[in-house]
């Protein structure tokens, strides 16, 4: 289990001692949650952008430029850059690099690829966060499906989201699709709690373990549900410029991520796409 405080997606914790203080879980006020409404609303429109944007022959720095400009446009400032040191305003990872890619002017998008891109914006003191996978041009059958099963188990996650229901609820239905898929879930990186800063509490996990706190869920908690998906081994390692993870076995990975707020009822994903 790689433990760095450094990352960006929240580093799994499976082990808990009584000397680590439990912090707390914020719940967020309805002034709080419409301030996050257009955090979030941001970081979506950052995304569908680039999505509609990419082409081959781009490299991840170009989308990284367009990702600050309009994150500071829309007046925000990028969740990510300078975080713990990071240089940029997203991640960008491609085929094997599972998170925390970072963009490079010789990083070059070619067709076939499989691009993670993840960003956040911070505006009046709250963020929001979203991950997407972008397939460029036309990729194999196999990265296809992937992608599509990394998305179908997000939601199959957000699916369980409502005011009591349990984390290890939306745990279990996001591994259990992805594994009847034939494919792996990361366990090095959870999603994480987000709203006043960018990883709260509580760990959002994407597999069952008895070895967290199963923690109820209540009305205002802001969750980034983030799966991410390998297609061979879940064993992912970091390269030498401390951020970049990669898968161990060279297979390609998959990312979704949402932040969602919980309701009485249900969710809302606030970093909705859709209708933008």
């Amino acid at each position: 289990m790689n433990i760095f405080s450094n990352l960006l997606a929240q580093p799994a914790q499976k082990t808990r001692t009584n000397k680590r203080p439990r912090r707390t879980i914020e719940l967020k006020s309805k002034r709080e949650i419409e301030i996050m409404r257009r955090s979030s609303e941001i970081v979506a429109t950052v995304l569908k952008e680039i999505a509609e944007m990419v082409e081959p022959g781009m490299t991840t720095a170009d989308l990284d430029a367009h990702a600050e400009k309009r994150i500071r446009e829309m007046g925000a400032v990028p969740s990510f850059k300078g975080y713990h040191g990071f240089p940029a305003s997203i991640c960008s990872s491609i085929n094997n690099e599972v998170v925390h890619g970072i963009p490079n002017k010789k990083k070059t998008i070619y067709p076939g690829d499989v691009l993670k891109v993840d960003t956040g914006a911070y505006q009046q003191g709250f963020h929001g966060d979203s991950c997407i996978t972008i397939a460029v041009g036309e990729v194999t059958p196999e990265a296809a499906k992937l992608i599509r099963v990394a998305e179908e188990a997000l939601y199959k996650g957000i699916e369980q989201v409502k005011a009591g229901s349990y984390l290890m609820d939306l745990a279990g239905a996001i591994e259990d699709h992805v594994k009847s898929n034939g494919f792996s879930v990361v366990e090095d990186f959870t999603g994480h709690g987000v709203g006043r800063n960018l990883h709260e509490e509580p760990s959002v996990f994407n597999f069952r373990t008895r070895e967290m706190p199963n923690v109820k869920l209540r009305a205002g908690m802001t969750l980034a549900i983030e799966p991410i998906v390998n297609q061979g081994t879940k064993i992912t390692k970091i390269l030498a410029d401390k951020w970049t993870a990669v898968t161990a076995d060279n297979s390609l990975s998959a990312q979704f991520e949402h932040t969602v707020l919980v309701t009485e009822s249900g969710y809302e994903i606030l970093t909705d796409r859709t209708n933008l």
